[in-house]
């Protein structure tokens, strides 16, 4: 199966990777991914102090509220044997605990083709979850398990291409923005920076709800007032891509209520490990919370129902 590229900590929290990359680790030794954990216990603290902490802790958190993040590079960042071996297990366990699906883009092509084969496969084997569709009626012939789809920003006849690959199987499809600047990936393809033009334009070729993933500098802000996507996805990749020093905690708690101005939802994900970090993160405006790290994990050691019952009430 391989030899997973994680420490296995008591608590995983950043401190003990710092720089694993390729691997779990995050860029400036683990800064960001250390602050992404840390900031949703000083979110928590911020609101105690102010007597709001049995608010929070009265928040009921289902399955329906999270997802799982878009993961790919299962041999260089996870430590599988086969990079066949992690897509339908990772996206299997999410979808039976009815959490929401989200699947990533990478390079070479085959890591997001082997993220649409783990959906198109979950439409044979499992029974539709209606929370996984959106809503209606589904028909035998319909795909009834989808997933948040997310594209790097390659040039934008690529990005179409990738856009026909995934639409039968998408509930949502958007732009990783912030890709354009991430380490594993460096100088391995092309990609870019995108304007609002190029993003408006990829939005039209979707046809389907879009997402602006990556939001987290003001520049990322100007984007989304221009764009008005239908999701803002609050991400600074776990704090693996080189941007600006702080968390997505702090930025969903500063910056949610002018978001949701441009938006329909705002998607946060980042340090999440508990039923409080998510909690917190609906408190302060999140619709949906997506975890990673903690997912991979459990789908790697096998204990995926002791994680969900750590993240959800219901």
């Amino acid at each position: 199966m391989g030899e997973l590229k994680c420490h296995r900590c008591a608590v995983c929290d950043g401190y003990g990777c710092p720089g694993m990359l390729p691997g779990l680790g995050g860029v400036f030794e683990g800064k960001n991914f250390q602050l992404n954990c840390e900031g949703w216990h000083e979110l928590f603290d911020a609101a105690l102090a102010r007597g709001l902490g049995d608010e929070i802790r009265a928040i009921s958190v289902c399955p329906q509220q999270l997802r799982c993040g878009p993961v790919t590079g299962a041999v260089e960042n996870i430590g599988y044997a086969r990079e066949a071996d992690f897509y339908l297990p990772y996206l299997s366990n999410a979808a039976k605990a009815g959490f929401g699906l989200c699947v990533g883009d990478g390079c070479p092509d085959e890591k997001l083709k082997l993220g649409v084969a783990a959906v198109k496969e979950l439409n044979h084997t499992m029974v539709a979850v209606p929370e996984l569709v959106g809503g209606g009626e589904t028909t035998a012939e319909s795909t009834t398990v989808k997933a948040a789809f997310f594209l790097k920003p390659y040039p934008q006849e690529k990005l179409f291409e990738r856009i026909e690959w995934i639409r039968p199987y998408a509930s949502h499809i958007g732009i990783d923005i912030d890709s354009y600047n991430i380490v594993t990936m460096r100088n391995l393809v092309n990609l870019e920076r995108k304007t609002a033009v190029q993003l408006e334009d990829f939005r039209n070729h979707t046809k389907l709800p879009f997402v602006i993933k990556g939001v987290f500098t003001e520049d990322d802000l100007a984007l989304v007032r221009e764009v008005q996507p239908d999701v803002v996805y609050i991400s600074n990749h776990g704090g693996r891509v080189e941007t600006r020093i702080g968390s997505t905690a702090q930025f969903l708690a500063e910056k949610a209520s002018e978001l949701k101005k441009y938006c329909k939802e705002i998607w946060v994900d980042g340090g999440i490990r508990t039923k409080q970090d998510v909690q917190t993160a609906l408190y302060y405006g999140a619709n949906q919370v997506i975890a990673a790290r903690p997912l991979i994990r459990a789908t790697f050691d096998d204990h995926y129902a002791e994680t969900v019952k750590e993240l959800t009430s219901c």
